[in-house]
């Protein structure tokens, strides 16, 4: 049977409950997000004792199934205001499927005192911590010293305990890196207020959860994992350069946000792309790695490990939203810089989006110059002294706007935009307006039929389409995101009409029901439901639901376009 652990940081008290029948049929993002809007009142303060941090792993979680182990960090978020899903790789996520836990609630805050969760499949315990102070890869060695190699750990860094606003919650890899985050919404913060520094899960006692159709799912879950591997970008693309295969692709489209959204092609691609990334790492070889898994179960291998000009490794490689922000959108075009760039965000615990848009900020405030990229370097290191101005740069790029007074600033509900100007990508435009997450490309990921011709073509130029192709892309993914599964399956699943029948069969054939393909839209749509509706309660408006004006007014080159999809429209995407 499955649980739901609750831990009381004020209290310091760790029970095991049942799991109420609400929340039975729900895991990933559709769980994190019932338990938010449930539980937490929407007018609290983010950083206060009356929030909650959830963290689920999805329905197929723990399983055969591949690329399922993906898990969801769900609060009311510091940096929006209004409700957050984050999820992230790494091996928590399986682990804590196969040990029978539905979901970990953290509430309460442990005042001025630092806490580890020890966790098993039928115990839990809070101890004071010995990583406090530390940065994620210090506080893991340290951990894994003490608990070994077989547990996964989840963490914060300095970051997470400044309470940035733009503050990630790490979770350990194969490899035990901390380099896989719930990077989006400040989520570590939400952990650092709750004065919890780091979750030990060890996975040696696991729970009988027996699938109720072993043969079935199997089945299933190898025609998945076919349609997976038949696929040009599941199979081929993203394990041969990445997600930075996206440079080059973005570029020649004219979306490619380069120096703080102020054009849409950058001049140094081809040495920041995926193609680079793959080059450079064949070529000096010793510990880089192309084509890594960042979780057991992973088939596509996206990652890497990237190594220095004597082959010693860096960290993982960077991925696409990263080598854009500190890349074409800071105007840097060196990847070992980019790469030094991304181990310092994992370490100290910050998302490179909003801190990578932050970046930029900085140079068009003048603070420093567009490519000057020892000076970001030194910038960055700000972050985990607690200095006035790593405070700033921690906190994204809303506050640095303010901060600097600046107009161009590339945010929605708080959030950062990330590595697609929605003036070229005009789909992803409207889910950057509207998804109640903040600017998050990930929530309806409209660059497949935009830019990629995967599940059709829709002009990205034009605003005809642009609010179906959303409105169905934020209901998949949100459906998408219950289950664990990654985000990339969608490329499959999109193309190959057997790739989501063999997920509702996998789905059918674990929990012995009867779904069809007409409940994925229904499960995405109650999931985007208790979203939007947490966020009313908040005080969201469709006055939220719009760009920055910049992008109405400003045309981008090459294509000297703005984002023109109409206010009206914008309103009638959750309009079923």
């Amino acid at each position: 049977m499955y649980k739901i652990l609750r831990v009381d940081m004020t209290k310091k008290a760790c029970v095991f409950e049942d799991v109420p029948a609400e929340y039975a049929a729900l895991g990933g993002r559709g769980l994190t997000s019932a338990i938010v809007a449930q539980e937490v009142d929407p007018t609290c303060t983010p950083l206060g004792p009356h929030n909650k941090l959830v963290f689920a792993p999805g329905l197929l979680g723990g399983t055969t199934c591949a690329n399922a182990n993906r898990i969801s960090v769900g609060c009311k978020s510091p940096l929006t205001g209004g409700i957050k899903e984050a999820n992230s790789g790494g091996q928590p996520g399986g682990h804590l499927s196969r040990m029978g836990l539905h979901a970990v609630i953290v509430e309460g805050m442990a005042e001025g005192e630092w806490f580890n969760l020890e966790l098993t499949a039928d115990s839990a315990r809070l101890v004071p911590s010995q990583e406090a102070g530390l940065n994620n890869y210090a506080a893991v060695a340290k951990l894994a010293e003490r608990y070994g190699q077989d547990c996964s750990y989840i963490t914060i860094g300095r970051a997470g305990e400044f309470r940035l606003a733009a503050a990630s919650i790490a979770f350990t890899d194969r490899e035990l890196r901390p380099a896989r985050h719930a990077g989006r919404g400040g989520v570590g913060a939400v952990m650092g207020s709750k004065g919890l520094k780091a979750i030990i899960v060890d996975p040696s006692k696991r729970n009988e959860l027996p699938v109720k159709n072993p043969d079935a799912f199997n089945a299933a879950a190898k025609r998945f994992a076919k349609a997976l591997m038949d696929h040009p970008v599941c199979g081929q693309g993203l394990p041969t350069y990445g997600t930075a295969v996206l440079i080059n692709i973005l570029h020649e489209a004219g979306g490619l946000p380069t120096n703080n959204f102020s054009t849409g092609r950058f001049d140094g691609h081809e040495a920041v792309s995926g193609e680079m990334l793959n080059q450079i790492t064949k070529e000096r070889g010793g510990e880089g790695i192309v084509s890594h898994g960042c979780m057991s179960g992973c088939i596509i291998r996206c990652s890497g490990v990237y190594p220095d000009k004597n082959g010693q490794e860096i960290g993982k490689w960077p991925e696409y939203e990263t080598i854009w922000a500190f890349g074409p959108d800071s105007g840097i075009n060196d990847l070992d810089m980019i790469a030094r760039y991304d181990y310092m965000c994992d370490d100290v615990g910050v998302d490179t989006i909003d801190v990578g848009g932050a970046l930029a900020l900085f140079m068009e405030a003048g603070v420093l110059k567009f490519g000057d990229a020892e000076g970001a370097l030194k910038l960055l290191g700000e972050i985990s002294t607690g200095s006035a101005v790593g405070r700033v740069l921690g906190s994204g790029v809303a506050v640095t706007g303010k901060v600097y007074g600046l107009r161009r600033v590339p945010e929605v509900k708080g959030q950062g935009l990330p590595a697609y100007d929605p003036r070229a990508v005009k789909g992803q435009g409207v889910t950057y307006a509207t998804t109640p997450m903040g600017a998050d490309h990930t929530a309806g990921y409209a660059v497949t039929a935009n830019i990629l011709s995967v599940g059709g073509q829709v002009d990205p130029l034009s605003t005809s389409g642009q609010i179906e192709l959303s409105r169905n892309l934020q209901v998949a993914t949100a459906a998408v995101d219950t289950t664990g599964l990654c985000l990339f399956v969608a490329f499959a699943v999109l193309d190959i009409p057997d790739a989501l029948a063999a997920v509702v069969d996998m789905l059918n054939a674990r929990y012995g029901l009867s779904l069809t393909l007409d409940d994925v839209p229904a499960l995405g749509k109650k999931v985007l439901e208790t979203e939007l509706d947490f966020n009313r309660r908040a005080g969201f408006t469709p006055a939220h639901d719009r760009l920055p004006d910049f992008f109405t007014d400003e045309p981008l080159a090459p294509h000297n376009v703005t984002f023109d999809v109409p206010d009206a429209e914008l309103d009638t995407v959750f309009k079923w």
